[in-house]
């Protein structure tokens, strides 16, 4: 047991959670109205399973786009896999969840950034957050807006 709390860890998992959920609603019931995901993920992890001819397009990162035409769209507990067209060539993606870098849903301005878990073996609790919730403005990113919760509290 440790004496502080590793809420950016707890974010993290949380944030990830939501993504998986996300993910296996579509598999079952398909993407509702105008929803549309892009899911950037780094290639040169272990876990990432794609064609040698889209590693070499992508040899660090790749930012897929589920949208109009998905299939097999699988949600595991370590990745996911779907089956995209790449130019009338349909190729099956593994995608480890510790891989994915960011995860947008531009029909409604929502983003979740998720920052590299570097060195976290060494080190207990990370120095900076694991995870940032952005709103997005397609294509610009807008800041978070911090606000104070004095404003809401009663007096």
């Amino acid at each position: 047991m440790t004496d502080k709390i590793n809420y950016s860890q707890m974010m993290h998992c949380a944030m990830q959670g939501l993504m998986i959920e996300l993910l296996e609603n579509i598999s079952e019931h398909g993407l509702p109205g105008s929803h549309h995901f892009l899911i950037s993920f780094d290639t040169r992890n272990n876990g990432v399973k794609i064609a040698p001819w889209i590693k070499e397009l992508y040899p660090e990162e790749m930012t897929i786009v589920i949208q109009n035409w998905f299939d097999n769209l699988d949600v595991r507990k370590d990745d996911f896999s779907i089956t995209l067209n790449f130019g009338d060539n349909p190729e099956t993606l593994i995608i480890p969840w510790n891989s994915i870098s960011t995860f947008v849903d531009p029909s409604v301005e929502f983003g979740l950034r998720f920052e590299a878990e570097e060195n976290s073996q060494k080190k207990e609790v990370p120095e900076s957050p694991m995870i940032v919730i952005e709103e997005t403005d397609a294509p610009k990113q807008k800041e978070a807006e911090v606000v104070s919760l004095d404003s809401f509290r009663k007096k």
